[in-house]
């Protein structure tokens, strides 16, 4: 580049930094090194408005920068849940007879009732509660007609449609749902996960299978 070009060059710089140019935004209309305009324009005085622009740029900037990086992780865990879920149902395989069996004792030593008695489970997940309601059915060959239900729910909840919810996903008649407790919700504690269709407790009256469940228990956490 000619010395009269260069000099061209300098005094557009100058110019639009007099006018509140950034470094970057000077760089787009001058092709020059960053650090050539950085001494061409060391000398120009911005005003309070047009540093005020230029730290609003930058921070927004920033803000922007830290925004696109946050949304990439976020997108990159949710990639590798999904890959991980996926490798460990790959690594379970199908179910045995005998699998089903003794993940049904494991889940019962977890969060079934001990105490010798009616057999009992409860839990919010509906996972855990069609898991274990199959699992009476089959392995603990309990009738259908033998297993109650019962609700644990918080007051803001909708009873009718829990009760309908669970209904439907163990085949159990609203005629076997024994009275719900209804516990009054504490609208200042904060909770991760909601219930909506609350806690259900499946049960059934029937000592001896419970003591043989019990003895199962003590099989395998021997």
């Amino acid at each position: 580049m000619s010395y009269a070009g260069k000099l061209e060059e300098k005094h557009k710089a100058i110019a639009l930094r007099k006018k509140g140019y950034s470094y970057s935004e000077i760089l787009k209309q001058i092709s020059i090194s960053k650090d050539t305009i950085s001494r061409w324009c060391r000398d120009v005085k911005l005003t309070k408005s047009q540093k005020l622009r230029l730290y609003k740029k930058k921070y927004s900037g920033g803000l922007k920068g830290c925004i696109i990086g946050a949304k990439k992780k976020q997108r990159e865990r949710e990639k590798l849940t999904l890959e991980l879920r996926e490798k460990g149902k790959k690594e379970i395989g199908k179910l045995s007879k005998r699998d089903k069996f003794i993940a049904g004792i494991a889940m019962y030593f977890a969060e079934g009732d001990k105490q010798d008695g009616d057999v009992a489970f409860s839990n919010s997940d509906p996972r855990a509660i069609k898991f274990m309601v199959d699992w009476l059915r089959n392995v603990c060959k309990i009738p259908s007609n033998k297993l109650k239900a019962s609700l644990y729910l918080h007051d803001n909840l909708n009873e009718v449609k829990a009760k309908q919810f669970w209904s439907q996903l163990i085949k159990i008649p609203l005629n076997q749902f024994t009275k719900t407790y209804i516990v009054k919700n504490n609208p200042h504690r904060l909770r991760k996960v909601k219930h909506i269709y609350g806690v259900l407790k499946i049960r059934t009256g029937n000592v001896m299978i419970h003591r043989k469940i019990m003895g199962w228990i003590s099989g395998v956490f021997k």
